[in-house]
């Protein structure tokens, strides 16, 4: 005990001796102290290690290597120098690892137990904020107290072949290296058992290829692994290896079969769930094949130094907060992603024929636009209070949306947020292939046009439209739709001088709010089966008659994406700022089609003399911009939730801007319609593939 208080001392001296340090530590090795000494000794051994070393400290034959392989080092040669310190810490080594449940760290660290991410994001607080006590029986507990350092796992992996021998011979014994082996069973057998436990759940099961679970290897490991501890009781070598190596083919097996999952949910729909469970399995699998190569090798330091590098590197993910967000997101990612991109593919047009039936819906996106626009003066007009206000707005966007869409119309800004996860396709076979970058280069070309096609078609309809029915207004009540004093308001708010564009951005951002929105409801759709309860369900099919069930089953897959998109989009639209409000934030929207919809109200109400004001021409120059915003803004958004969902690093990402750019400088014109030259070469790559 004297010793262990000694220890506590040095560690917290401002800066011992090396020399003086160590010996003060070697000093205080005691196997009869209690528990929490032993552990806590550890502890202070595993911070010397990660002491600075100075050079006056360094061997002076050591190559350059971290300070704590450098010091491990420098241990050694302090225990060879000195037996009884040797025998001190093999002795202290063995009661505290023969007293802990090693499976805790070989078969459960690294591995949550929790998939709702509010509960585990409580358990990685919990695990930062409130400290670890080292009276514990638990090996992973402990462990993560040891080596908590992000440097822990680069200098366990920078370990030599010589300096692993010389640990070994100092610090193991046939004892320790039979209870060891003895973890690594016990550990197999666990992770087996939890691996064919979720295989087999009703969650997953149902999902696998049948095929491939026609020689029940999810059963197959379990008793494998079982027999497995059976060799290794009766010490038969040859039988060990015989199973280790059917275990493999097991795993391999196992690991197709649960991949298959993965290809039912991209078809069927995706649950964050079940893609965690899979994840789970996966790393399973890679920890037992990590665990079968300490066992089978003859010479196993190799595979324990690397597995101790990888728990620690797992340490770090179990207390990262950033990693915990980025895993969930990217989950969520895939489940809003995957329908949209088959949704996307509809909105780009790739040639002079679309580009121009493009045009031609926008402008009857348009037409509808201009009634949204009049009606939301008239609701402006009743004098609501905010609340019911903004509903009302909200519920006469998303009526006038879900119109556009029945009427196999168009309202342009809507479009990029659907189509970025289908060009985020396109990236997952970029690889080293030019063509396939210019593959993707062709598809932001056919993105812009279709932007401007819509937002064309939507400005150039929606305006003459309003004019004109503010003339038919002079002309049956000789008075206009809309009051001096709201169109003056309207032309103040619009105008690029003010927080217009800022506001656009925002609106954006609730586009892409909409496509989340989207592609969540559809995949429950897909993943819940609803079309087909439609089609078949009793009820139903008694309610609506057999052919008309099978028709809304149809148009309900069809559709239900862009209505869910559309409704969500108006009512965000007319609620969001109120809410906003509410809380004191100054926060509108402003979306293209609407604001030159109601520019253009403005004009019918003040007559042609407002062209004179400068006030009017800020309004009209700030229609433009906030088409862009309106589109950009979205489009990167989704995008990047699109590469997310994918699990991306775009590695490629200096080739593909220098393919834009040089793309920009030799055919500019082909982001703004459709070119013959470009359109010619885009063929002759696609009947190259």
């Amino acid at each position: 005990m004297r010793g262990l208080l000694q220890t506590l001392r040095d560690w917290r001296s401002p800066s011992p001796s090396t020399d003086g340090d160590l010996g003060t530590l070697l000093e205080a090795a005691d196997a009869r102290a209690p528990r929490p000494e032993r552990h806590l000794w550890l502890i202070r051994l595993a911070e010397w290690l990660r002491r600075p070393l100075g050079r006056q400290d360094m061997p002076a034959d050591s190559a350059p290597a971290p300070a704590p392989l450098r010091r491990l080092r420098l241990m050694l040669d302090v225990l060879e120098a000195h037996p009884e310190h040797a025998r001190r810490m093999r002795t202290l080594l063995q009661s505290i690892f023969g007293t802990l449940d090693a499976t805790t760290l070989l078969a459960d660290f690294g591995f949550s137990p929790r998939s709702g991410f509010s509960s585990e994001l409580v358990e990685r607080l919990r695990t930062r904020l409130l400290p670890a006590t080292p009276d514990t029986g638990d090996l992973g507990q402990l462990f993560q107290m040891l080596l908590h350092d992000a440097g822990d796992a680069a200098w366990l992996e920078a370990i030599d072949e010589a300096t692993l021998k010389r640990l070994g011979a100092l610090l193991l014994d046939e004892p320790q290296t039979r209870h060891w082996r003895g973890a690594l069973i016990d550990s197999v057998q666990m992770l087996a058992s939890q691996i064919r436990a979720v295989a087999l759940s009703a969650a997953i099961r149902p999902r696998l290829d049948p095929a491939l679970l026609a020689d029940r290897p999810f059963f197959q490991l379990a008793q494998s692994a079982a027999q497995l501890a059976e060799a290794e009781a009766a010490g038969d070598g040859g039988a060990q290896l015989q199973q280790i190596r059917y275990l493999r083919a097991l795993l391999s097996t196992c690991r197709r079969a649960i991949d298959s999952v993965r290809e039912h949910l991209e078809e069927h729909g995706v649950s964050v769930d079940i893609v965690f469970q899979v994840e789970q399995v996966h790393e399973r699998i890679d920890r037992i094949e990590a665990l079968l190569g300490c066992l089978a090798s003859p010479a196993p330091a190799r595979d324990w130094q690397w597995l101790l590098a990888q728990l620690a590197r797992g340490v770090q993910g179990r207390r990262s907060l950033g990693r915990l967000f980025s895993h969930h997101y990217s989950m969520l990612a895939r489940k809003v992603a995957e329908r949209s991109a088959a949704t996307g593919e509809h909105y780009i047009t790739r040639n002079r024929a679309e580009w121009l039936d493009m045009l031609r819906r926008a402008c009857g996106g348009g037409l509808v636009i201009a009634g949204t626009t009049l009606m939301k003066f008239a609701i402006g007009a009743l004098g609501l209070s905010a609340f019911w206000g903004g509903f009302w707005a909200g519920m006469n966007y998303a009526v006038s949306f879900v119109m556009v869409q029945l009427l196999h119309w168009t309202v342009a800004t809507k479009q990029p947020a659907m189509t970025a996860p289908a060009m985020a396709a396109r990236l997952e076979h970029v690889g080293d292939s030019d063509a396939a970058i210019e593959d993707f280069v062709d598809e932001v070309a056919h993105l812009l046009r279709s932007q401007i096609a819509g937002i064309i078609g939507n400005v150039m309809t929606v305006m003459p439209v309003v004019l004109l029915l503010q003339a038919l207004a002079w002309l049956v009540q000789d008075a206009p739709l809309i009051a001096d004093r709201t169109a003056h308001y309207a032309l103040h708010n619009l105008t690029l001088l003010g927080p217009t564009l800022g506001f656009a951005a925002f609106t954006g951002v609730l586009l892409f709010a909409s496509s989340l929105i989207a592609g969540w409801v559809e995949n429950a759709f897909v993943f819940h089966r609803i079309d087909s309860a439609i089609a078949w369900n009793p009820g139903f099919v008694r309610w609506l008659g057999p052919e008309r069930a099978q028709r809304w089953s149809r148009w309900w897959r069809a559709n239900i994406s862009g209505i869910a998109a559309n409704v969500s989009l108006g009512l965000m639209l007319g609620i969001v700022p109120v809410l906003a409000a509410f809380f004191g934030l100054p926060i509108e929207v402003r979306h293209v089609t609407l604001s030159a919809g109601q520019i253009a109200a403005a004009l019918g109400t003040l007559g042609v003399q407002v062209l004179q004001e400068p006030g009017f021409w800020w309004c009209v120059a700030a229609i433009p911009l906030t088409g862009m915003l309106n589109v950009l803004v979205s489009f990167l958004l989704a995008f990047r939730l699109a590469l997310r969902s994918r699990g991306l690093k775009v590695r490629d990402r200096s080739r593909i801007h220098a393919a834009l750019r040089r793309r920009l400088r030799q055919a500019p014109a082909s982001f703004l319609w459709p070119t013959a030259q470009v359109e010619q070469a885009a063929a002759g790559r696609v009947s190259d593939h």
